[in-house]
């Protein structure tokens, strides 16, 4: 490893910014990144109440010219385990061949309003690579309200590996039009791909 060689200073000085064990997210990404040049990337802290303790989680998403590098730290409280607090790194590296959609979400504050390339209020980017697939099934029916045969089921089966949601006043504009960004950037990657 050539340490820190794959990550440019503006993702590194996210990744400080962010505060959360940036050496252990840093390495942990330049592990998975293997010496690739990251072409987009984003970085997200998300605080979450667990009971009384407040949990910490960063995501990183970061686009290489042939993968798509998807990392997460979760923090976790001492347990039988550990005595200290301690947290958990991992990335999965997905080929951009796999990708079978980017759905991208935009929330406008005044729609009406709205003018192109105006920020956007939330974001919602949701990646699917067929790593975790969801059915969701209910009782189908004819829609007569006193036919009581049975009709079978029907449903909708979705894929959707990763949901990363981010807002103006959660996390900032920046990392809202970073969002978008980095949503158009794998969007023209996986479109040129050969399937």
């Amino acid at each position: 490893m050539t340490g820190d060689a794959t990550l440019t200073p503006r993702l590194r000085a996210d990744i400080e910014r962010s505060g959360y064990y940036p050496e252990l997210v840093s390495d942990t990404l330049e592990t998975a990144l293997a010496d690739e040049s990251v072409v987009a990337y984003v970085v997200h802290h998300e605080a979450t109440f667990d009971h009384d303790e407040l949990r910490r989680h960063v995501t990183v998403l970061a686009l290489t010219p042939t993968r798509l590098i998807v990392g997460h730290t979760d923090e976790h409280p001492a347990d039988d385990t550990s005595p200290t607090t301690y947290a958990t790194a991992s990335t999965e590296a997905v080929r951009l061949e796999r990708i079978d959609s980017v759905v991208v979400t935009r929330v406008a504050a005044d729609a009406a309003a709205h003018r192109r390339g105006a920020p956007m209020r939330e974001v919602v980017l949701t990646i699917g690579w067929g790593a975790v697939s969801r059915i969701d099934l209910e009782p189908a029916s004819c829609g007569d309200p006193a036919c009581e045969a049975d009709h079978g089921y029907t449903g909708t089966a979705s894929n959707d590996d990763l949901s990363l949601r981010v807002s103006e006043a959660a996390d900032g504009a920046p990392v809202v039009a970073q969002t978008l960004a980095f949503a158009a950037a794998l969007s023209s990657a996986t479109a040129t791909r050969a399937r």
